[in-house]
């Protein structure tokens, strides 16, 4: 399985080159040609050396839409096994790791099940449970992406896609990003005025969030290119004692398809998966480079030293970087 491909690095300054090192590389790790296993998560364990993906929409025995949930085993490098997860979270989509033995879920839901945040255990027999599903009763409508702060807080967008692609019912909320607390249960919109809001990420420092906005693409597959496909950036600001987003501002725009996951690293540079591969920008919002994929990228996640497990649809790929490249998420 494993191919090695060493001419997908497009610089764009001069800073790119401390990031990607003296020889990147891209190879292949697994391949599905039945379904798109490898689409959304991407949420790497490095106590286990694994990592879980969702899958693109598919169709079901019963014709329902459904996803499926990939587990990775890396640990018997150079082979490289899946396993799909048997679980009961509804068209699961965005991920995050959640305390040593657990990934915290996005699930769009369906017609019958709600949208919510599920907890799942990263070892078989892989229980999960819904944590939440609502905005003081009103329903979600397709969460998305998921970010945890230090202090324990989850921060997620939630987009209308479910309802445009025929799998929700009609939106009861705007397009917004929420700020859960699971330890009071208080629960707060933070940010509006999005078409379709899509990955999120803090900083290193967690004092700037940024958040995609796939507006460009509908769920119903139209394309206007006068419709945002660009990151946001917000100040973490502090009024009496509480967070607030403030100061929103343009970051930058993917100029090829959608920003869609979106990650930093340690030194605050931001990365997002575009319609060309992944795209790598300084904090200041200048292009610095691409990881060309063909087909594009939706999410990915760090791994140790450097490297870049990027989700292709119906390919994996490790992506290898400097060995001090290290995501901001589990700094290592």
């Amino acid at each position: 399985m494993s191919k090695t491909i060493n001419t997908s690095f497009q610089g764009h300054d001069e800073r790119f080159s401390a990031i990607v090192g003296p020889s990147p590389s891209l190879e292949l790790l697994a391949e599905n040609h039945d379904y798109p296993f490898a689409h959304e998560a991407g949420v790497y364990n490095p106590i286990t050396n694994d990592l879980f993906t969702t899958s693109n929409r598919c169709t079901g025995l019963n014709g329902q839409q459904k996803v499926h949930i990939t587990r990775v085993d890396l640990s018997q490098n150079p082979v490289v096994t899946r396993e799909e997860i048997p679980t009961k979270i509804p068209m699961a989509n965005g991920g995050i790791n959640y305390g040593k033995h657990h990934v915290l879920f996005c699930a769009q839901g369906s017609m019958t099940e709600p949208s919510g945040l599920y907890r799942m255990s990263t070892v078989t027999p892989y229980q999960s449970e819904l944590l939440k599903q609502d905005f003081l009763g009103r329903l979600f409508n397709s969460v998305n992406d998921v970010v945890v702060h230090t202090d324990g807080s989850v921060w997620f967008t939630d987009p209308i896609y479910g309802s445009e692609q025929g799998y929700r019912p009609k939106p009861c909320l705007p397009n917004q990003v929420y700020r859960w607390c699971p330890d009071n249960g208080s629960i707060r919109a933070m940010a509006d005025g999005f078409g379709r809001p899509n990955g999120i990420c803090f900083s290193p420092d967690e004092k700037v969030v940024y958040i995609t906005d796939t507006d460009r693409v509908h769920g119903d597959g139209t394309i206007d290119d006068q419709r945002a496909s660009s990151i946001y950036a917000f100040d973490v600001a502090m009024y009496h004692g509480e967070p607030f987003l403030t100061n929103r501002r343009v970051f930058a725009m993917a100029d090829q398809g959608v920003p869609d996951g979106i990650k930093c690293d340690l030194n605050g540079n931001v990365y997002s998966g575009c319609g060309d591969g992944i795209n790598i920008w300084s904090p200041g919002g200048v292009l610095l480079g691409r990881i060309l994929i063909g087909g594009g990228v939706a999410n990915f996640c760090f791994g140790r030293n450097g490297e870049i497990f990027a989700l292709n649809e119906h390919r994996l790929w490790r992506v290898q970087l400097g060995v001090g490249v290290k995501g901001a998420l589990l700094g290592i």
